[in-house]
């Protein structure tokens, strides 16, 4: 099922009310922040290389989801995309896709980048410096000065 400019139309996989529907304005998607639209691509984008099946994730977003209304500690806020991002993560580890502790170090590394970082291809003008995914062995004698 493709949309326009033979994108794949993803809202066929999307439920539209229950616990795995995701947050809507008018019918849109919407995103408080851009982990959120990141993450949700990114679960798209895995299931639409064929690395799992739409239905095991929703019923690990819908078990998060469970799990948080369940037990969350008093004063902690809902967020949607916070169980999307775990259902993925448990997942992706239950696939043997990603380990736990790369996926905690990985949270770690970009939970440390300021606020306005962005994407290591997308800094501002003359921002230069390596990233830990970008890095690959430098040839022997050279530097790198960053």
């Amino acid at each position: 099922m493709t949309g326009p400019g033979g994108h794949a139309d993803t809202a066929y996989l999307l439920d539209a009310s229950g616990p795995a529907a995701p947050p809507r304005n008018n019918g849109e998607l919407t995103f408080a922040a851009p982990w959120e639209s990141q993450a949700f691509g990114l679960a798209l984008a895995l299931h639409e290389a064929g690395r799992f099946d739409w239905e095991d994730f929703r019923q690990h977003l819908i078990a998060e989801i469970g799990t948080w209304e369940a037990s969350h500690p008093p004063g902690e806020a809902w967020s949607y995309y916070g169980r999307w991002l775990s259902a993925l993560e448990r997942l992706l580890s239950e696939r043997g896709l990603v380990g736990g502790d790369e996926l905690r170090a990985r949270a770690a590394m970009i939970a440390a980048r300021p606020p306005d970082h962005g994407a290591p291809d997308h800094g501002p003008p003359g921002h230069r410096h390596d990233h830990p995914q970008d890095m690959a062995p430098a040839p022997s004698g050279a530097s790198h000065a960053g």
